[in-house]
């Protein structure tokens, strides 16, 4: 397979929410607020923000991404996992079942979530095309690597596929911080 390259989408903490935790923690019949579209078609950030507080910390200004979802799920770094004091697992999104739960604070309410928190596993969104063109197919595993100062091969990366998916190698801040990494860079896809 040839090098090709793939942009990169820096990932900061965030939630995707369910309309029912939405209302409990923004009011009856809250609806999202889009605050900027984002690199997949239909998502976008939203003026919405939540606190997350645990036993032994707090994070706030957490954004909640939209559309609203059918589980609730929060997706942070280890950095953050520290500040809280939980053990979160790297996980795809939308796989959250024996994950941690948090409590989420916001300006009408809070509540517990069971389970939910997650650091998201690193990953490329690819459209069909896309998949074709690089010769790789949904659940494929390979490797990206970067250039410059700071240059890292991540490994393990998740190629995930649907028709309206845009190119967008998704990592999160500890990730690109570490490798002097910010979003629109491009990256080579390895095997």
């Amino acid at each position: 397979m040839s090098h090709k390259k793939v942009p990169v989408g820096v990932s900061n903490r965030h939630l995707h929410i369910t309309q029912s935790d939405l209302e409990k923690l923004f009011g009856n019949g809250a609806t999202l607020t889009k605050f900027k579209d984002l690199s997949q078609t239909g998502q976008y950030a939203c003026e919405e923000m939540v606190s997350l507080v645990s036993c032994k910390g707090q994070i706030d200004k957490v954004r909640i991404l939209g559309p609203v979802r059918k589980e609730t799920q929060v997706e942070i770094t280890l950095t953050d996992s520290f500040k809280l004091g939980i053990m979160v697992p790297i996980r795809e999104s939308g796989n959250i079942s024996q994950t941690p739960g948090i409590k989420l604070i916001g300006p009408h309410g809070s509540l517990e979530l069971e389970n939910g928190l997650i650091i998201a596993s690193r990953h490329i969104h690819m459209s069909l095309q896309d998949a074709e063109e690089f010769g790789v197919k949904n659940g494929d595993i390979v490797s990206v690597q970067s250039d410059g100062l700071r240059s890292v091969i991540f490994r393990n990366v998740v190629i995930r596929v649907r028709e309206d998916f845009v190119l967008d190698f998704h990592i999160d801040t500890d990730e690109a911080n570490a490798a002097f990494i910010k979003t629109g860079d491009q990256l080579e896809l390895i095997r």
